[in-house]
């Protein structure tokens, strides 16, 4: 009898070992996955689901005020918790306008020139004595942005060139700017035997164009969102430093039919006047100021990322011509973590016609905007390159945030 116990008493601690050492691994990865802030209206509390409850008892022993009454530009404490039951971490909640925004879904153009030049490539340079590379020597690599020469600002291939064409086998001095931080290089170029010009053994791009969706504006702002991501170079991944750039009018004529492996693509031309300019190209997207409202429509409250819920959705985007239409998804899931600001949440294409004619998401929707339960939840981002019918999505909220900033520089201009 006395063996039996202790086998049964071993078996019951071993199995609230493995519970504790389960809930303990939960609450951990809840915890990382759990932003440290989040926002919510004026007139509400925080609120995420049955699994995650909130408590917000802490602010209502220093604060004798509800929490749902605060005012915009208060902010509390609360505590996450499991079931109700287990401690996960503490957030500060801060208590915001709700905001209305124009969610638009239609084409626009995008030029762009960059601050300084992105350096894209290096290749030896044919001299005399052989293949050499001075600015890789002298320690440049890819993804740099080439800010001066010799103390003169360059921000077009033809201005390298020609200084350094004028410069010949005389040392100068490169002003690069590498991950934020601003360094001065000095070598002298080389001269190539087939090309008779100077070189440093650089290739460099100054601008990009393309067509993306608008996701919306601000009415009585005249700040407008787009995209969902960042510009990046298309060789180095690198997100293009702006200088300055326009938005215009575009139209889609065709589509390129996305499959596994192959992402499809939107194809269409610019075409009218500027319509707005750019201001910030950012990890969530390109922002700007609107010089021409480019449509008129219901203006929808922003979603706050803890409204979002997985279930049906409406995505609005354009497959031809101007007129964006809604169609049919899934948001599969909701992520809350801000590592990830571009990957919110994961959704998937349902509606049979959008299937039909692009295969799921294709290159051209990034930025176009997911409606849910009347309000605006978030913008495409990226496709799934080998399901095609799923793909990633920002929240609203986190597009908001920045183009507030564009709204204040405006307000501000000499800050």
């Amino acid at each position: 009898m006395v063996i039996r116990m202790r086998k049964v008493f071993r078996r019951i601690s071993a199995a609230l070992f493995v519970a504790c050492s389960l809930l303990y691994s939960a609450i951990f990865l809840l915890g990382n996955s759990m932003p440290e802030q989040f926002s919510v209206v004026s007139g509400y509390d925080l609120k995420l689901n049955k699994t995650i409850q909130v408590s917000t008892h802490k602010a209502q022993r220093m604060n004798s005020t509800p929490v749902a009454n605060l005012s915009p530009g208060s902010s509390y404490s609360a505590s996450l918790e499991l079931f109700g039951l287990f401690p996960i971490k503490d957030v500060t909640v801060k208590v915001v306008n709700a905001t209305s925004v124009v969610p638009c879904g239609m084409p626009f153009g995008i030029k762009m020139f960059t601050d300084g030049v992105l350096v894209v490539g290096m290749s030896d340079v044919d001299t005399p004595d052989g293949p050499k590379n001075p600015a890789k020597a002298a320690g440049m690599k890819v993804g740099d942005v080439l800010v001066k020469i010799d103390g003169k600002p360059v921000n077009t291939t033809e201005q390298v060139a020609a200084i350094i064409e004028k410069a010949g086998s005389k040392t100068m001095t490169f002003r690069i700017r590498r991950n934020n931080i601003t360094f001065d290089m000095r070598f002298s170029c080389v001269k190539s035997v087939n090309e008779n010009c100077w070189k440093a053994g650089l290739w460099v791009r100054d601008s990009s164009a393309g067509i993306g969706t608008m996701t919306f504006y601000v009415p009585g702002k005249n700040v407008f969102a787009g995209l969902g991501h960042a510009i990046c170079d298309v060789d180095t991944g690198d997100v293009l430093p702006l200088a300055s750039g326009e938005i215009v009018s575009a139209r889609i004529y065709s589509i390129v039919k996305g499959i596994s492996g192959e992402p499809g693509e939107l194809r269409g031309g610019f075409e009218g006047s500027t319509i707005g300019n750019l201001t910030i190209n950012g990890e969530t997207g390109v922002y700007g100021l609107l010089t021409k409202t480019p449509m008129s429509g219901q203006a929808l409250q922003v979603a706050m990322k803890q409204q979002v819920k997985t279930g049906p959705a409406k995505i609005l985007t354009t497959i031809s011509g101007t007129t964006p239409q809604l169609y049919d998804i899934k948001i599969d899931q909701v992520r809350y973590n801000d590592s990830a600001p571009t990957r919110n949440m994961v959704i998937v294409i349902t509606d049979e016609q959008l299937l039909g004619k692009t295969g799921g998401i294709i290159q051209g929707m990034s930025g176009s905007p997911i409606v849910q339960d009347g309000k605006l939840v978030g913008a495409v981002t990226h496709v799934f390159v080998n399901d095609p019918t799923k793909g990633f999505a920002i929240f609203a909220e986190n597009m908001l945030k920045t183009a507030n900033t564009v709204a204040l520089q405006q307000q501000s201009p000499a800050a």
